[in-house]
């Protein structure tokens, strides 16, 4: 038989039509002798320490500023210092202790955390999400694996096909996701804000001639000097700023112990909650409106959950339960020991309560501390930030890793600058605590507000959690925040109205960009190429073939995009090779690297055509070798297709011995199948040096669609102000497609491209 016939015989069985023919995974051995950052104490150990320098800054420095803001109107009743300690005390219990170091952490997603974590959670397990370039062979991934619940459980497949059903479901869930993430930037914005003038402020202890104009302009200094400090990175910044949160936990643990034996050891009873309800009965609005001051000291709780990708769960428990929480309760006891004795002086409780020879020790130490207070939550705007970018919910902006062992610690340079701003014009403009707090405090609550409604959902559809157990959460940690949510939004108008602002400017943000990226892409799939068109290019006499590869970039994870269209329609010429290139990101954190790269041949044959979706998490480094790791993959793909089908040929011939047919016709239908076998090896050598040869002699051509994105004639008002005015001012404000690739200029053709969406 010769090779055509054989080729004729043969290939109809190998090869589906395009678009019927699944994505091949390029996959390499599956590592699995690694060890998790938990299972070594000593790794463990160093986290915990590495963490107090960034986590818990912004919680271990709330004892600056806690008292002030609770009896901002002064101390009436000396038994309502008692009420205000046991609302400090059960309040850090419950929300920093109980809720996120041993439940919310739970809800890690392969070790992240944060707003976007839990929303990924979500839309893994229902299908929730609004990205709409999702494949069912994403659930292939290893990470992206769920445990289910149990079909007795009716309540989780109730909940899932309810949401899956609901599009307004599926867009709130969005918007909550979105307020989230614009809460915790607002939390960065306040945090080094009241910390560092908190701090700051202790100096008229000792000198009435420095103006609050002046301690502000200071507190600008000091902010200035954090944030340019950023760009070195998390792992350097953690280690230098570790000793010193130590140091300060030490001293205000050791103070506050000291001030309970002198002043007055009954301030222990504060340990019933009966005198939270006293305080109440006594003082009525007061006390409700008090609860505003008392929820600063859980300031910062949300970087525990947050930061999580910087550390482990486990080192964050070590610390929070060794050293931090300790030191926070023996701190709010001893201010309240030393208040029963000098209820005046609770404006500036914190440094009157320092023993004299002790105060320029503490006052050194307190500015260092608050300078890196807010790092715990510009880590985490970082990283949520990092995040809402792969999800396609933010504009581009360049991202810097700054760590070669921990791939989750990033820098945003932009990000960076605009909280500085924000800061120093906070700063300058209220030169109070007081209403720093008010806004502060609205931030806080609405953040953990946020994460307990997402975390109900986790609980109910994932970790199958008991109904009782549940409703005992909802009915606890869910009345106490909106308790507290309660009393901060009364204070609206004194401050309070900034974060509900700045979050509003975040999320319109958020959503014009992913809401225009989404009609994009569904205007990509509704305009693809379809295969007769691709056929008929393909046997187009005009169009001549010349050297290299060609990446065409698109959104569009199936078919041809129309780039390519507008490509050949403009360039009668085709190069040797062509990949269609899609990078497309999951809910998850990480993709393995075995598992990134998906392949598919794009029939016809002879248009040496290839589809290729790159798969990242929200988490994933972009590869510096992007060409050089995509030529690779391309290869060890065309190796296993061709022993894919050499496996169907295997096949072919074992169940033709098992037919009816006669020896002679086994027997020649046997070395059919080995003619087929080697001319298929043939082929496989011939494409894998040829895509060897054209990488290396003719190189690789980029081509970006430099698209222009208008409303349609019959759009309404609204739709063309998001789309014509707000996503292009923003589109002309942003990092460029190339450079979000980083490709390189002089192999970069741009594609013109129009969109009416």
């Amino acid at each position: 038989m010769s090779d055509d016939q054989l080729k004729r015989n043969i290939r109809p069985i190998l090869h589906k039509p395009y678009g019927s023919m699944d994505l091949v995974s390029v996959k390499a051995p599956a590592n699995h002798g690694s060890h998790s950052k938990d299972s070594n104490w000593w790794v463990v150990l160093n986290l915990a320490f590495q963490s107090i320098g960034i986590v818990y800054a912004d919680l271990g420095t709330s004892p600056l500023y806690v008292y002030p803001s609770i009896f901002s109107n002064g101390i009436k009743h000396r038994d309502d210092i008692l009420g205000a300690l046991s609302l400090v005390f059960y309040t850090l219990t419950f929300l920093p202790l109980v809720k996120y170091v041993f439940v919310v952490l739970r809800a890690k997603d392969n070790g992240e955390g944060g707003t976007f974590a839990l929303f990924s959670l979500i839309c893994r397990y229902a299908r929730v999400s609004l990205i709409p370039s999702q494949q069912a062979e994403d659930r292939e991934v290893s990470n992206y694996k769920l445990e289910l619940p149990s079909k007795r459980l009716k309540l989780a497949s109730v909940l899932k096909s309810s949401l899956e059903k609901s599009q307004f479901a599926k867009i709130f869930l969005l918007l909550v996701t979105m307020l989230g993430t614009s809460m915790v930037i607002g939390d960065s914005i306040f945090t080094p804000s009241i910390s560092v003038l908190s701090a700051v402020a202790g100096v008229k202890e000792v000198t009435s001639a420095l103006t609050d104009d002046m301690i502000a302009g200071i507190s600008v200094v000091i902010l200035i000097f954090l944030f340019m400090i950023q760009r070195f990175g998390t792992h350097r910044v953690s280690y230098t700023f570790a000793p010193v949160l130590c140091v300060w936990f030490v001293l205000i643990g050791v103070i506050g112990f000291y001030n309970i034996i002198k002043h007055d050891t009954t301030v222990l009873k504060a340990i019933n909650p009966m005198y939270i309800v006293e305080y109440f009965i006594r003082n009525k609005k007061d006390a409700w409106i008090s609860l505003g001051g008392v929820v600063l000291c859980t300031t910062g709780a949300e970087a525990l959950f947050a930061d999580l990708g910087y550390f482990s769960v486990r080192a964050i428990q070590v610390s929070m339960c060794s050293m931090v929480n300790p030191a926070l309760i023996l701190a709010y006891t001893g201010q309240s020991s030393y208040l029963r004795q000098y209820p005046d002086e609770v404006s500036d409780a914190f440094y009157k309560s320092v023993p004299g020879p002790l105060y320029w020790p503490m006052f050194i130490v307190s500015i260092l501390a608050a300078a890196i207070a807010s790092q715990a939550m510009i880590s985490g705007t970082f990283s949520i930030v990092h995040q809402s970018l792969s999800l396609g919910c933010f504009p581009p902006v360049k991202v810097v890793y700054t760590s070669a062992n921990h791939e989750g610690q990033v820098y945003i340079p932009a990000i960076n600058y605009i909280l500085m701003l924000a800061c120093i014009g906070v700063t300058a403009g209220f030169k109070s605590t007081v209403k720093i707090g008010n806004a502060y405090g609205t931030a806080v609550v609405f953040v953990m507000t946020l994460t307990s409604s997402l975390l109900v959902l986790v609980m109910i559809m994932i970790w199958k959690t008991n109904i009782f157990l549940i409703i005992l959460y909802i009915l606890t940690i869910g009345f106490v925040e909106l308790l507290y949510l309660s009393s901060v939004l009364y204070k609206f108008t004194s401050g309070g109205y900034l974060p509900l602002a700045l979050s509003a400017v975040l999320m319109i943000i958020m959503y014009v960009w992913n809401d225009v990226y989404r009609r994009k892409y569904h205007y990509e799939l509704d305009h693809k190429i379809s295969p007769a068109r691709l056929k008929e290019i393909s046997a187009n006499k005009n169009m001549s073939r010349i050297p290299g590869l060609a990446m065409f970039y698109s959104e569009l994870v199936h078919g041809i995009p129309p780039i390519f269209e507008h490509y050949v329609s403009n360039v009668p010429a085709l190069h040797s090779i062509i990949v269609f290139v899609s990078m497309k990101s999951l809910h998850i954190n990480k993709v393995p690297p075995e598992e990134r790269h998906f392949f598919r041949r794009v029939e016809p044959r002879e248009l040496f055509t290839f589809r290729c979706v790159v798969r990242y998490g929200y988490k994933d480094v972009r590869e510096v070798a992007f060409e050089e790791t995509l030529v690779t993959k391309l290869k060890e793909f065309i190796q296993e297709e061709i022993l894919l089908q050499n496996q169907m040929l295997s096949t072919i011939g074992n169940n033709a011995e098992k037919g009816t047919e006669s020896e002679g016709e086994i027997v020649e239908r046997n070395n059919d199948v080995a003619n087929a076998k080697q001319l298929e090896e043939e082929i496989m050598q011939q494409e894998i040096e040829q895509v060897q040869k054209e990488w290396e002699e003719a190189g690789i051509v980029h081509m970006i669609g430099e698209s222009e994105v208008i409303a349609k004639k019959e759009a309404n008002i609204m739709k063309r102000m998001v789309i014509d005015h707000a996503y292009n001012f923003l589109k002309r404000n942003v990092r460029k497609r190339e450079k979000v690739f980083d490709i390189p200029h002089e192999r970069m053709l741009k594609v013109g491209m129009t969109y009416q969406l």
